[in-house]
């Protein structure tokens, strides 16, 4: 097969004579009609010269020109090709000298239409760390990330928020940070990258996004370039290294969560890291990155996503299904300063952390106490709301408090916590009066089962909803 450098040649080169055969043409019948109607002869002598059938010749050959010429052109355009090459023109004269055309293929630009991902491949080994801290427990981390916080940044946390933070980042690979505005929410999943020494990836959510493009860029069909964004290119490169990677989805409810993250929603779900591959592009290229696979990319499981949301009237509700996938906090005071002394930048293994999450399940499971209060609690819930705590939220439940206990925390801190996000906020959903005559009761119901003193996050939120009922 020729180069298809070779035949936008061959189709300029015939052009070209196909022109000077017009003009050829053309300046003959000029000459023609000159010496037959320019020197003064009478039309009965031209009728019986042989000027005559010059003329007719001419006048009959120089349509006929004209018409192949549109006709290719006409042709070229119509199979998608420029309007300097007549590929049709070609393979019919290739045919009339009895030769097979060889079917066109789409031309490919010259590199990888992946640019920065192809870059990263050629970097690669840059991404690799031999300096982890595998000496951590979860309950240094927050206070090392804490007073990092504080003394590198004046970022001010309560040592609780921290804990919620990191048994968040145990159970889901989405966070939401929710609460009023200036109180830190962004701050805190960027001082978490800085004190990773991998800055976070932070994305302002467009209003108009619908779709995952939106996130991961598109292929131009003009170009033959993939516009890459910046979260490709990090997932791409998480894929490499083994740090802990933090990509804020910042105000990710100015659009609908649901539509441009949809995709993302149901891979995080499936148990089997190795399967969750996102689609980037519907075919392969030879000259694809190395890690891109039939078009997908592999979403890398050392990467978390932490969406800030601000709850007014220029942004969507969340629904359920992102609620249920992600882990909630609530950020709705300003921790006061204190003087932190100097924490260095800690680079913490991914696989690691996972590792330490294990751990804790195993050390500080729910006693049994607690278990046989929250069985009690769901048949309560669904009795009088019709509302279960479902295998998700379990498993959820069973994930954070140990976490949260290995933290540094509480049991029944880390069980209100939860129940609050998780099952509490399922009421909202209900009728209004009900709450409303429900709600006391309620309430009574939580101080016999846990104490009077405990679940100040799940009364607050039920008597909340009584007063806006």
């Amino acid at each position: 097969m020729k180069p298809q450098s070779d035949k936008p040649r061959k189709f300029r080169k015939l052009y070209l004579i196909i022109l000077i055969v017009i003009a050829a043409v053309s300046t003959l019948l000029a000459v023609s009609l000159y010496f037959a109607f320019g020197r003064g002869q009478t039309p009965t002598s031209i009728a019986h010269s042989e000027m005559l059938y010059v003329i007719l010749a001419l006048l009959i050959v120089l349509p006929v020109l004209l018409v192949i010429l549109i006709v290719a052109i006409l042709t070229g355009r119509k199979k998608g090709e420029s309007t300097e090459g007549v590929s049709d023109m070609v393979v019919k004269i290739d045919g009339a000298t009895g030769e097979t055309p060889e079917p066109q293929e789409e031309q490919q630009p010259q590199g990888s239409r992946f640019d920065g991902l192809t870059k990263i491949d050629e970097q690669k080994d840059s991404y690799k760390r031999n300096d982890y801290k595998d000496d951590i427990t979860l309950k240094r981390l927050c206070e090392t990330f804490r007073n990092f916080s504080a003394n590198k940044l004046r970022l001010y946390y309560d040592i609780s928020d921290i804990r919620r933070f990191i048994a968040g980042m145990a159970v889901s690979h989405i966070l939401i940070l929710q609460g009023m505005s200036g109180t830190g929410k962004t701050s805190l999943a960027y001082a978490f990258g800085e004190f990773l020494d991998n800055t976070s990836t932070v994305i302002p959510v467009q209003p108009m996004w619908k779709e995952r493009t939106d996130l991961i860029g598109y292929y131009n069909e003009f170009t033959k370039r993939f516009n890459e964004t910046d979260l490709l290119k990090k997932m791409y490169e998480a894929n490499y290294s083994n740090d802990i990677y933090i990509t804020v989805l910042d105000e990710m409810n100015i659009a609908r969560v649901e539509y441009y993250f949809a995709e993302f929603l149901s891979l995080l779900e499936l148990p089997d890291a190795d399967k969750r591959n996102l689609s980037v592009v519907s075919d392969e290229w030879e000259n694809d990155p190395e890690q891109l696979n039939n078009g997908h990319i592999k979403l890398p499981e050392n990467m978390w996503f932490i969406g800030t949301a601000n709850n007014d009237d220029s942004t969507f509700a969340i629904s359920d299904k992102v609620y249920d996938r992600a882990m909630i906090m609530d950020l709705d005071k300003k921790a006061e300063p204190f003087s932190a002394p100097r924490i260095k930048r800690t680079h913490i293994n991914y696989k690691r952390f996972n590792e330490l999450v294990e751990e804790a399940q195993k050390e500080y499971t729910v006693t049994a106490r607690n278990r046989q209060r929250l069985q009690k609690l769901d048949e309560y819930m669904i009795e009088n709301f019709h509302i279960t705590f479902g295998n998700r939220i379990m498993k959820q439940i069973n994930t954070y408090i140990p976490v949260y206990v290995s933290c540094g925390g509480d049991e029944l801190e880390a069980l209100d916590d939860i129940l609050a996000k998780k099952v509490m906020r399922k009421l909202s959903m209900q009728n209004p009066v009900y709450i409303r005559n429900s709600a006391e009761p309620f309430c009574r119901y939580m101080d016999e089962l846990f104490g009077e003193e405990n679940m100040p996050l799940c009364k607050a939120f039920v008597r909340r909803l009584e007063k806006n009922a």
